[in-house]
């Protein structure tokens, strides 16, 4: 958790000093639900697909960390190439299928990757990961129709940190408990709590065990907070809430309840904590430097690896 928030503020300094290219979301405080979930997964065996804000996904899944920067940096060594950004990370080799900018049209994909997963016999489990804003498009709907219809193993995982950009939940969701949306196709459902990361490491536990071994959707909505604004450009947090609000919610940052449990149950010293902060702070620096002295991509591999049905003609 320390080495994904140092490796996001970080990030923060590269779309400042205008680095970056695209746009930019970080994970600040949200930490102990990608990390809880991701923990509890086989590795590079299940799949994992989220949205645009992916950087701590594509961290613990195992991917390169200057990948990671260098893809944010829109460098050649990045995951992407360097021509996806910050919210178009991608490992297959890690189980990782992004990264997906378009809110809420992943989570088809998701479904998709479970449906095959499932067709071939196997008993892999596919994490879905999706806003609580994505939670009211049309196409999460119809995911979790053909989810429940043919019962595939995903797990569909609102990360609900209570605002869509600006828009607090109570304004864009006419039921604000989003995990009943669950309800009628018949899916499991419940929220739980995102910032007590043992906790979210047992839920995560229990929830992929059992769609694992029943082969079926589940539905979960993790109420969690960012305290960091909803993109890089979201300086001005007052328009939508107000500070006290935000220092109230920090009040149960997962980092430092962490930190509260192992030693107060004499797990690990204060020192011994600071100094893992001191180590993983100069990592991320590092990797930082390192990916910011990697090359950009040659203007003459414009089109490379980009896509496309229609064969331009001759001279065209």
């Amino acid at each position: 958790m320390l080495f994904i928030r140092h490796f996001e503020r970080f990030s923060e300094r590269a779309y400042r000093q205008g680095k970056a290219g695209g746009y930019l979301h970080v994970y600040i405080g949200m930490e102990a639900l990608a990390v809880g979930w991701l923990t509890q997964i086989r590795q590079g065996y299940d799949y994992v697909i989220t949205a645009y804000r992916d950087h701590a996904h594509a961290l613990l899944l195992g991917s390169d960390p200057v990948a990671c920067m260098a893809e944010i940096m829109g460098r050649r060594g990045g995951l992407s190439r360097g021509k996806g950004g910050s919210m178009h990370l991608y490992d297959i080799p890690k189980g990782f299928f992004g990264g997906w900018g378009i809110v809420g049209g992943h989570t088809p994909l998701g479904a998709g990757l479970a449906f095959a997963s499932k067709y071939r016999g196997e008993d892999r489990v596919t994490l879905n990961f999706l806003g609580d804003g994505a939670a009211n498009a049309g196409v999460f709907f119809e995911s979790l129709n053909m989810a429940a219809l043919y019962d595939v193993p995903c797990i569909f995982i609102i990360e609900n940190n209570e605002f869509a950009m600006g828009t607090r939940l109570e304004y864009h969701a006419a039921d604000t408990e989003l995990h009943k949306r669950g309800y009628p196709f018949g899916m499991k459902h419940e929220r739980l709590d995102g910032m007590d990361l043992l906790q979210v490491r047992q839920d995560a536990k229990r929830i992929i065990d059992w769609v694992r071994e029943n082969q079926k959707p589940y539905l979960v909505e993790i109420m969690t907070y960012r305290f960091v604004g909803h993109g890089a450009a979201d300086n001005d947090q007052t328009l939508y809430r107000t500070k006290d609000e935000v220092e109230s919610a920090r009040q149960r940052d997962p980092i430092a309840l962490l930190m509260d449990y192992l030693t107060s149950n004499n797990l690990m010293t204060r020192e011994k904590i600071e100094a893992i902060d001191a180590e993983t702070e100069a990592e991320a620096e590092r990797v930082y430097e390192e990916a910011d002295a990697s090359p950009h991509p040659d203007p003459s591999e414009v089109y490379d690896d980009v896509y496309s049905d229609m064969t331009p003609e001759v001279g065209h």
